[in-house]
């Protein structure tokens, strides 16, 4: 295809045979078009007459005349959205009782992105085609709900309330940051400050700023589009996605398409990239890490069409190049730059007060701020009637799904075949049975894009198989273990690594990093929970695949590597979260963790954080054991003794082992005891809604493990003793009663035994505690030197 790079004079000419590209070229208010932008609103049009996309040059004409009432009027509504409680389509001004009292929204970064997502739903209307969307500032949402509004592209319970007339903007404007909450404590609206189910279209929250940069590249399946909305904010601080090119690949990745809104500006300052020496030497950054840059005029919603339609182009022709063996990954990534200007469109641009609310004081309560208003929202104002009429071209038709329900909103990979499970008795490192169910479930379900995280060692994590089988994604083998199609993601950069996974919700997903590492992840994680909550809440629940966030080479055999390497928060933090949307679990064994994998993998919309050891372990559960802790979260493994026992209640495969012996000693002395595994803790916690609740134990099952009858209880945990008890209060019972111990924050260069006397958590200490709530001595059931120990007076090597 020729490509036309019309002078001036051309141009002209063209307005003067076609009316509608000169109406389009008057623009709307501070929607302008620049020459760069008209030339190439004139190559595009062409192109899409050529390539049969669109019937004419004045259809294509009229769509971008559409486009700009459709961005104007987009403008005027967000900044009524943060200003005002009713909009009025006449145009006429807003009076004191029309504003908001305390206004709120993330005004300048919602106005820039008001140009670049119109020009998204207008390049899907010009090629007939849906691409998805994600939006890493989710705190520029308005942007998103306004435009969504006026296209018609809602679910149903925005649509219901939120018409496309007066009275339904107005409830659009009133409802935003209007803090309504319904009876139940849930929010009253169905409107957010930032992406979240309800906005149609939208995969992840953005709160977090910088994980959408890490996810984009990973997002679509071949066959699909996606249009990443990046921030130059979170580009100087997450350099993770620089390395985008080095794991795209044409052959499992769809076309990823990343546009940074360069507006230069952060909450209260300018950012590094709003000067021109900044954009530069980010332009050079950018094609040091394997990026095609394109720079374009971010003010101007033609400008985004047909910077994407460039970008899908030369996407297309470098994997065509690579096709013929002309050239090689990494594959040059088109990358757009929007530069703007904080606020465009709108009073205070280019200000800090542009980043939130703009004016220099309320509008309801400042006769100036509310002069201010109305004028400058008096430049967006679009004819209701040439409104509807712009509106309706962009109503998805002739097939075309609408942007609601684009492919990457609509995750439901099918259920995975499982593979046989090979339980045994030999004692071996745990994570052997997660190496070997991982390889045998990629092979049984090619359909399935098979995608590792791994910041750390695979080989040092016991995952040699995993290795051997998938190996890692470089761009120049070194080795067998490596090659340009290996589904192993490894950087030392665990946000990069989980991101890659979070984002592979068409396939099959593994991340295994030491436990300390692990806390790195969590801001990620805990925004793909919130969001498939959120999904849960409003009847759309996530379809994608459930899968293990793996936590090994743990806090308790992990001493060798110094107290910076013995943390146990991961798996704490993630028991705070909602048991319905991640487990943590603590298997101890080969077998047990076994059971728990198909499990996981068969989840909907729910992770899994497991807690494993890689040393080896004995075999602690039979097979059958086993498939009852998966499915129980916990079982009575052993009891001795008349009368009423101790409950002896062990969570960790260390832990575990400590207990064992403890109940030795206490046999030893004719002290009933029953020994219980839990597995996961989560299950036996109180419930703390309605969704929460059926994922938990059940209260017969509760009373079945842990009778209330038996009111004299010890825990030993792998996590810290205070979250311990924090979470199984319901467990634990009365305080005077039961003790817990775990991790405190003890350690230094120990094995395993000294990492759990350092904590006070050898097989003694547990005696002491059972000595303590049966209101009794210990020192009856140790020998002088093991009494010396446990009172730190003597050799700790004795209690080994």
């Amino acid at each position: 295809m020729p490509q036309l790079l019309p002078d001036a004079a051309t141009l002209a000419q063209h307005a003067q045979q076609y009316p509608d590209f000169a109406h389009w070229q008057a623009g709307h208010g501070p929607v302008q078009h620049s020459p760069q932008t008209s030339a190439a609103v004139f190559r595009l049009a062409h192109q899409l007459v050529q390539s049969g996309l669109q019937p004419d040059l004045p259809s294509v004409y009229r769509l971008f005349r559409a486009l700009d009432s459709l961005t104007a009027a987009g403008l005027w509504l967000v900044v009524h959205m943060t200003y005002a409680q009713r909009v009025r389509l006449d145009g006429q001004p807003l009076q004191a009782e029309d504003f908001k009292p305390v206004p709120e929204g993330h005004t300048g970064g919602a106005l820039n992105m008001v140009p670049a997502y119109a020009g998204y739903l207008a390049l899907n209307a010009l090629t007939a085609e849906t691409r998805g969307w994600l939006m890493g500032q989710g705190h520029c949402v308005a942007a998103i709900e306004a435009l969504n509004l006026l296209t018609g592209n809602q679910h149903p319970e925005q649509a219901e309330r939120y018409t496309c007339d007066e009275a339904g903007m107005s409830c659009l404007a009133a409802d935003f940051y209007s803090y309504a909450q319904a009876a139940d404590g849930s929010p009253g609206v169905p409107l957010g400050s930032h992406v979240n189910p309800h906005t149609a279209g939208g995969i992840a929250e953005g709160g977090y700023l910088g994980f959408a940069e890490l996810q984009y590249a990973h997002l679509p399946l071949p066959g699909e589009k996606l249009v990443a909305f990046l921030s130059d904010g979170a580009a100087e601080e997450q350099r993770g996605s620089d390395w985008m090119p080095r794991w795209w690949r044409a052959e499992d990745c769809g076309v990823a398409l990343p546009v940074m809104i360069a507006n230069g500006r952060r909450i209260e300052q300018r950012t590094e990239l709003g000067t021109l020496e900044g954009l530069e030497g980010f332009r050079r950054h950018l094609r040091g890490c394997g990026f095609d840059p394109l720079s374009f005029d971010g003010r101007d919603p033609a400008a985004f069409v047909c910077a994407l339609w460039e970008m899908e182009q030369r996407l297309a022709h470098r994997v065509d190049e690579r096709n013929r063996e002309l050239i090689d990954y990494p594959l040059p990534m088109p990358y757009g730059i929007a530069e703007t200007t904080k606020g465009y469109g709108f009073y205070g641009a280019g200000s800090n007060a542009a980043h939130n609310l703009p004016l220099p004081a309320s509008p309801a309560l400042d006769a100036h701020a509310r002069e201010l208003f109305n004028q400058h929202a008096a430049a967006l104002w679009v004819q209701p009637q040439a409104l509807a009429e712009a509106c309706s071209l962009f109503a998805a038709g002739k097939g075309r799904e609408p942007e609601r329900d684009n492919p990457l909103a609509r995750r439901q990979p099918a259920q995975p075949i499982q593979p046989a499970l090979h339980f045994h008795d030999a004692a071996c490192s745990p994570m052997s049975a997660l190496d070997r169910y991982f390889v045998d479930l990629v092979r049984a379900n090619p359909q399935l894009r098979p995608r590792v995280g791994n910041p750390d060692e695979l080989a040092s994590n016991r995952l040699g198989g995993v290795l051997k089988a998938l190996k890692h994604r470089v761009s120049q083998p070194e080795s067998e273990l490596e090659s340009v199609h290996g589904a192993v993601i490894t950087v030392l950069n665990e946000e990069a690594v989980v991101s890659a996974c979070l984002a592979n919700q068409g396939g099959l997903n593994l991340v295994a990093s030491y436990e300390a590492f692990c806390v790195k992840m969590l801001g990620a994680v805990r925004q793909s929970l919130i969001f498939a909550r959120q999904q849960k809440e409003v009847g759309r629940p996530a379809g994608w695949l459930g899968w293990p966030l793996v936590a090994t080479s743990h806090t308790w055999e992990n001493g060798k590597n110094q107290q910076s390497h013995q943390d146990t928060t991961f798996c704490e933090a993630l028991l705070g979260e909602m048991h319905d949307v991640v487990r943590v679990l603590l298997p101890a064994d080969h077998n047990s963790l076994l059971a728990l994998l198909p499990g996981i993998y068969q989840e909907r919309g729910r992770l899994a954080c497991v807690v494993v050891a890689k040393r080896e372990q004995p075999c602690s559960f039979t097979a059958a054991q086993a498939q009852q802790l998966a499915r129980d979260g916990a079982l009575l493994v052993a009891a001795e003794g008349e009368g009423e026992p101790v409950l002896l209640i062990a969570s960790g495969s260390y832990q575990l082992h400590a207990m064992r012996r403890a109940a030795v000693r206490l046999s030893q002395h004719a002290v009933a005891w029953r020994l219980i595994y839990l597995q996961e803790p989560g299950r036996f916690r109180g419930p703390r809604d309605a969704w929460e609740a059926p994922a938990l134990a059940t209260p017969a099952e509760h009373e079945a493990l842990f009778p209330a009858a038996y009111r004299r209880r010890v825990l030993l945990s792998h996590m810290r003793p205070e979250v311990a008890r924090g979470h199984l209060s319901t467990v634990l019972g009365e305080g005077a009663f039961c003790r817990v111990l775990g991790y405190r924050n003890r350690g230094g260069t120990f094995d395993e035994a000294g990492m759990l006397f350092a904590n006070g958590c050898t097989w003694a200490h547990v005696l002491q505690s059972v000595a303590e709530v049966l209101g009794t001595a210990v020192d009856a059931w140790l020998t002088a030197e093991e009494r010396a120990a446990l009172a730190g007076t003597g050799d700790p090597n004795i209690l080994r």
